[in-house]
């Protein structure tokens, strides 16, 4: 059996220190420079800032399994425009994503069988992520506490690096 790579804490703590000392003090806000924040998976593949071209500071980029839109991700974005002032909303999913790939029932009875419990939390896998991002609009758009009115969804291609726009669903 293979053994699987685990970076250790000392290897993370010796990158932080070469980090801080190239660092500069930025004196960055809280609050984004763009007044954007990103919803988008967590894929390895997907490295937000550069697909996006951000600098650090530009955004708030909120990440999970499929970068669909929970309940954590509605609190996120309302706090960020309630508190920090974003105004405008992309939602990034992209192609051959893992959570096209996951049946939701059997992977919610693999844990019941492991476990002796369901989650509390829905597995929201898909099969398309233009249709997925479109459902994520609409739960942003149906959600009194966020404005939803500078939105965009786009399915980032990870084969060609490109970003197609999704259109939201009236």
């Amino acid at each position: 059996m293979a053994q699987e790579f685990v970076p250790s804490v000392d290897q993370l703590i010796e990158r932080n220190k070469q980090f801080a000392s190239e660092t500069k003090n930025l004196e960055l806000n809280a609050a984004p420079d763009m007044r954007l924040v990103v919803v988008a998976c967590m894929d390895a593949r997907m490295n937000i800032a550069e697909i996006l071209g951000l600098e650090t500071g530009d955004a708030h980029i909120l990440r999970n399994a499929g970068g669909v839109v929970t309940d954590d991700v509605l609190r996120s974005i309302c706090l960020s425009q309630r508190l920090l002032g974003t105004r405008e909303i992309i939602l990034l999913h992209h192609t051959d994503c893992g959570m096209q790939k996951v049946n939701e029932t059997n992977f919610v009875n693999e844990l019941r069988a492991e476990f002796g419990v369901e989650p509390n939390w829905a597995i929201e896998a898909f099969e398309d992520p233009y249709l997925d991002t479109q459902k994520s609009m609409q739960k942003v758009t149906e959600n009194p506490f966020v404005d939803a009115s500078n939105m965009c969804g786009f399915v980032y291609d990870v084969d060609s690096g490109l970003l197609h726009q999704v259109e939201e669903v009236i």
